[in-house]
Formats: structure tokens, sequence, C-alpha cells
């Protein structure tokens, strides 16, 4: 018997999409220019949780802290979270803040600290100015509310140098009920993750079980948010957290092989890749996003290291801001990728949409190279979405992954990035 067909309707909405969920974000100070620079995130029930996190060694206090309260199975409460300082590299007076930051939210909710997850994301080696957290957390505590605008102030906190908020809701049937989901993110530069994106929160009102949550989340994040790079550096503070409260009324999500577990990975999934490609479309200084897709690959494994190579290859993303149709870079990477293929058997071509080459430029076929028409490739490459399809011949797995183009503005952007 075949698989039914999901039905998802996305929305316009924010974290405060799904049932029972609260959200503000204010300007406490942090930042020099004025902009928003804390958020919270609540829930009216204590919530189901799971996370990803960054497998750089160096880790941010926020992120040590979080782990262990998951790690307990924790239910969560709460997420504070501050843009502008990343509490990373901070010894132990930035454990010591972190906690602080836990504890002094709990107040505003009446609940243990060990409910409150943490967050940061900035400056690495500066200590927070506790002084201003402390006042700041209750200052955006008395902003909480379920509105649009609440969602979208909460969106806008988490911001450093990207250009616009990052936003994801859907909604689909589970069990007969209406499940909502949320989602926002933050991440433009110093991202290459290796489990998540620089920061990404889902909220969800769906009853399902923490360990089917936390199994979800990590097969979503790892076709979604470990598939970009804008830049080739992983934080010390990538972290992905999902909220599930409960409040839809559903029958209990508990069994892996079920339709309803089917439907809820789906569901995910569609929050998470909208938010990862809008990470990889905001890069740092980028003016296209390239989606690299390979089919045909013996594995899925080999699939990803070839599609996330060829997203990562600096000399091609030169290209590509160039609009340089130098489609042997793509198989250089593809080379040192670690996946096995046989150049022998790849297809490569390039498209875009907007133009009458959106079915594509013809670049090499059975591993040897086609006669270009460089105005063709030129037309293709002027476009602001630009699609890498690579097909080889060694089996049926597939992957997708998604970056973007390397521009002179990525260095000024990061040559005074504390300043």
């Amino acid at each position: 018997m075949g698989l039914s067909r999901i039905d998802i309707a996305m929305a316009d909405k924010t974290v405060t999409y799904p049932t029972g969920f609260k959200a503000a974000g204010a300007h406490i100070g942090l930042k020099k220019n004025g902009k928003s620079d804390l958020a919270i995130l609540a829930s009216e029930n204590l919530c189901t949780a799971a996370g990803c996190f960054t497998q750089n060694i160096v880790k941010a206090a926020p992120v040590t802290w979080d782990m262990e309260l998951l790690s307990r199975n924790k239910p969560v409460k709460a997420i504070v979270i501050n843009s502008g300082n990343a509490n990373a590299c901070t010894g132990n007076k930035g454990h010591e803040d972190c906690e602080t930051m836990a504890e002094r939210t709990s107040w505003e909710f009446k609940c243990s600290k060990e409910e409150i997850l943490v967050c940061s994301t900035g400056v690495i080696g500066v200590n927070l100015p506790m002084d201003i957290m402390k006042s700041g957390i209750s200052e955006t505590a008395d902003l909480l509310g379920s509105d649009e605008e609440h969602g979208v102030a909460c969106a806008e906190a988490i911001m450093t140098t990207d250009t616009y908020m990052k936003t994801a809701a859907c909604e689909v049937t589970i069990g007969g009920k209406i499940v909502r989901f949320g989602g926002m993110a933050k991440g433009s530069g110093m991202i290459h993750p290796n489990m998540a994106t620089m920061l990404g929160f889902v909220t969800t009102d769906c009853a399902i079980t923490g360990e089917l949550l936390q199994k979800a989340l990590t097969e979503c994040v790892d076709s979604t948010f470990n598939m970009i790079t804008v830049d080739g550096d992983s934080s010390t503070n990538d972290t992905a957290i999902i909220l599930a409260n409960g409040m839809a009324n559903n029958k209990i999500v508990d069994d892996e092989a079920g339709e309803d577990y089917r439907i809820f990975k789906f569901a995910l999934r569609a929050i998470t890749k909208k938010l990862a490609v809008d990470i990889a479309r905001d890069g740092e200084g980028a003016t296209k996003l390239m989606e690299v897709t390979v089919n045909g690959a013996k594995t899925y494994e080999d699939a990803k290291k070839i599609a996330r190579s060829v997203t990562g290859s600096s000399l091609f993303k030169a290209a590509l801001f160039g609009e340089d149709a130098n489609w042997g870079r793509v198989l250089c990477a593809m080379g040192y990728s670690g996946g096995y293929f046989d150049p022998n058997g790849v297809n490569l071509s390039f498209r875009s949409y907007g133009n009458k080459w959106a079915e594509g430029v013809l670049l090499m076929k059975d591993g040897a190279p086609v006669k270009l028409d460089e105005k063709q490739a030129k037309i293709v490459l002027k476009e602001k979405e630009i699609f890498i399809d690579i097909q080889l011949n060694d089996g049926h797995a597939s992957a997708t992954a998604w970056g973007c183009d390397l521009t002179y503005d990525y260095v000024k952007i990061n040559g005074d990035y504390r300043s």
C-alpha cells in the first residue's frame, strides 16, 4: 500500500502561531545600534523539548547549559535569547552568567531555573553586562504576548548581521486535530553547520513523546540546517530547539511507524527547510542563492558530501558572484568531497528561473564536456537563484544543499564585525 498524501498549509506567521505560545523582543542595551537584542519565547504549559547543538569543541556557555538540561529530559517553560554577545570563550564567569539569565527568567514565570533554556549569539570572548541583562529580562517579560506582532518582535531581536527576519509556520491534521508549527531563526555569517544553524527555534502545540520529538528534529536538521553553508565556519553557539506543549489536544504521537509521526516529521521538515534556505539566501554580502542537488549517488552520505562540498567551494562561490560558468570548479569540489562517484558518469547542468533557459544549460554529459554557449550561461547566472543539477550513475540516493555566492561585501562585513 502506498503512503497517503499529506496536506500541509504554510502560513505567513511566526512562533506564536501554535496555541499557547507567547513571545517578546526588546532593545535592552547590548547592541550599540539601538536594535532589539533580547527575546523571550514561552508557553502557557510546560513543554516537551528537544535540541541539536554545535559539534564545535569550543561551546558557548548557553550551549552546555541547554545540552545538560535536555539530556535529563527536563520539561521547558521558556527560552531567553540575547543577541550582540555570544557568551562564548568567557570562562567560568560565562557559565555563571548563563545560569543567572536562566534564574532571572524563572522568577518571571515562577518556575525552576532548570525549566529555562538560554541562547546567545554575537561577539565571542566578551562577558555579558549582567546588570543590563537582569533588568532587561524583567522588562522584556512584561512585553510578552501571543499576537503576531509579538512573534515578529521576538524574531527581530535574535538577529545579528541578518538583513531580514527568518520565520515560518504551517498547520497539518494529526489524529483529527489541527496541529500548528511556528519557527524563527537567525544566521547570516559563520554558517557551516554540523548540527543546525546559528540559532533556530520551532514551536508546536502537538502532543508527542520526547523520544520521537528528538528523533524528528535530528532527522530534519540533518537534511536542512546541516545542508547549508555561507562561509565554512561552524559556530560555537549553533543551537536548534523545538518546544511541544501538547495544547492541540491530539492523541499523543508515540509510534515511530505510525501515520501521525510521518505527518509530524513532514511538517517539521517544511519549517526547518524554509528557515535553512532563508539563512543561505541571506548570507553575509550574498547576491545569489545556490541550490545543489545530487541524484543517482551510491549512498545518501555520498550525495550529502558531494552537495555540501560544492556549496562550500570558495572558488565556485566566487564564480557565481562573477556570473562565470566555470563549471570545472564544481567537478573539483565533488572530487575532494570524500563522497564516492564515477567521474565518467557525471551529468551537470546549471539552471535558473525567470528566463527562457529555466530548463537548464547542460555543461557535462557522461563525464565529457558539452559545447557551452557563454551567452546562454550568462543569462542563467544573472538570476538570483541558481540551481546546480548533478546526475550520477552510481545508485539511487539523492541530497540537496544550499549556499550563496562569495562577494566583496562579505569581507567588508567581517573586517569590522566588532565595531
